[in-house]
């Protein structure tokens, strides 16, 4: 598949809108979305005031609210969206460091939609202390299932040398992910199509990833994790991780995996896919509840909670590569 390119108007657009934003001292940390819906209902913040209301609350402006120059670029970009109450904004940016990352807007019901949240910032933070560690050299970094493009950028920040590369099948998600690099001046970083590593070649020192792991009735992409209890995806990645790690490379996988009476079914699965091949991992938990309105569905009756957790996974150069696959109902 061909590269992803930031070459067409609304895109660049949507660049200069974000260094506007920057210029103007624009900060936006998101929350979960049922923290973001409490926070919109609350008395007076039905309509948007400022800039962190629209493009970090979603919430919808009046003609008026925004100077011309952002309502102009908005114009260009094709984010300036008509609402009853006056307009709204098709994208938000949210602050990750010192970085703005475009995404969609609140809320997140698209089948397309680029999400960015709370995962983000515990995703980028376990990377970053992986990379301030990491001590075997990084030739080809590759992120699975890229999103708005904080892991792969986050990569390429810190490892300027690296190939890394940002995968995705979703378009919308392969042009944001132009726009946040370009954004954050990295130069080191491709944004191509692939389903997993399908389209790629080759093998990889650092594959990582934060895939969807909830079950969606509507199976939309940046939520839904396929399988039984949502982690049919992340075994998916394992799997394709333990084919394309170069010798002494490693998959970083921070997901999120349904507990059913003290069980952890994608731990049970990875673990006796490994079990005899001699490779070096480890398992843990990063917050064990998150999510908890989720409990409430049909899918997650039998659930006791739902727990964020990262697997990292280091091939052993003499140790078999590809092992049976793991369990896919997980």
């Amino acid at each position: 598949m061909p590269e992803q390119t930031l070459d067409i108007p609304q895109d660049l657009a949507l660049l200069r809108l974000g260094s506007l934003l920057r210029e103007r001292g624009y900060r936006f940390v998101t929350p979960t979305p049922l923290t973001h819906q409490q926070v919109n209902q609350r008395a007076g913040n039905a309509l948007a005031n400022d800039l962190r209301d629209v493009f970090g609350w979603s919430r919808p402006f009046a003609t008026g609210t925004l100077d011309e120059d952002i309502v102009a670029l908005m114009e260009q970009a094709q984010v300036l969206q008509p609402h009853p109450q006056g307009w709204i904004s098709r994208v938000r940016f949210s602050s990750l460091g010192e970085d703005l990352y475009v995404h969609s807007r609140f809320p997140t019901e698209d089948s397309d939609a680029v999400f960015f949240g709370p995962d983000t910032y515990r995703f980028t933070r376990l990377l970053r202390d992986y990379l301030a560690h990491a001590e075997q050299p990084l030739r080809r970094i590759v992120d699975i299932g890229c999103g708005a493009g904080p892991g792969a950028i986050t990569a390429a920040q810190l490892r300027p040398h690296a190939e890394v590369m940002a995968l995705d099948i979703n378009p919308r998600a392969l042009a944001m992910t132009c726009v946040n690099a370009r954004q954050a001046g990295v130069h080191n970083l491709r944004v191509q199509h692939s389903d997993l590593l399908r389209d790629v070649d080759g093998q990889f020192d650092l594959i990582v990833a934060n895939p969807p792991y909830m079950l969606d009735a509507q199976q939309r992409t940046y939520r839904h994790g396929g399988g039984k209890h949502g982690a049919g995806l992340s075994l998916a990645i394992f799997d394709t991780a333990m084919e394309r790690l170069a010798p002494g490379g490693t998959l970083l996988l921070y997901t999120g995996v349904a507990i059913f009476a003290g069980e952890d079914p994608l731990f049970e699965a990875i673990r006796l896919s490994l079990r005899d091949t001699g490779w070096d991992w480890d398992y843990q938990e990063i917050d064990p509840d998150v999510f908890g309105e989720e409990l409430q569905k049909p899918a997650y009756a039998e659930a006791e909670r739902i727990a964020c957790v990262a697997l990292r996974l280091t091939y052993q150069p003499g140790q078999p590569q590809r092992q049976e696959t793991a369990a896919t109902n997980a």
